[in-house]
């Protein structure tokens, strides 16, 4: 609900132990990962979809954008691309497979999800700073319910996604 997309893109060389779905690691995991990738991966690419991109793109536009910045980040030559899930955003693209739940069975794409999960919280965890009413700190900009109650009591702030449904509905 409020927050950019990031997408991750990373090429390992060597095995990294751990990798994992992002979502089956607990917060401390994830951010030992994510220094442990940060230090031994071939490249690294982070690519962020703004609030208002997403919001003037559509959802799968803006993460279609995110992941284009990520790829176009990395400088290294590649063979492939893998995408976690079943929707390819690149169709055009020969080097692209998709592959649902790749972020739990390919390294790389593991990485790419753990790198992206920890930047994108660690920045809104500073936007909290920013916006202390919204305690993004806690729920880093998902619908739960403390969001919901935050939303309702100040209404949307910069970070919120205007074109998602909950915030749509406050901002009237």
């Amino acid at each position: 609900m409020a927050g950019p997309v990031v997408a991750g893109a990373v090429i390992l060389v060597e095995p990294i132990n751990g990798l994992k779905d992002s979502k089956k690691l607990s917060k401390l995991q994830r951010q030992k990962l994510a220094a442990t990738v940060h230090l031994e991966a071939a490249a690294i690419g982070l690519g962020w979809a703004e609030p208002s991109e997403v919001d003037a793109l559509g959802l799968t536009a803006g993460v279609r954008l995110a992941m284009q910045r990520a790829i176009e980040a990395i400088n290294l030559s590649y063979d492939e691309i893998i995408i976690d899930g079943n929707y390819n955003f690149f169709p055009d693209n020969p080097k692209v497979r998709v592959l649902i739940r790749a972020d739990d069975i390919i390294p790389a794409v593991s990485a790419a999800s753990i790198v992206a999960k920890v930047a994108r919280d660690n920045y809104m965890q500073k936007q909290s700073l920013i916006y202390p009413d919204y305690a993004f700190e806690k729920h880093v900009g998902y619908g739960t319910k403390i969001h919901l109650e935050r939303l309702q009591m100040y209404g949307p702030c910069r970070l919120h996604r205007r074109s998602c449904q909950p915030v749509k509905l406050m901002a009237k």
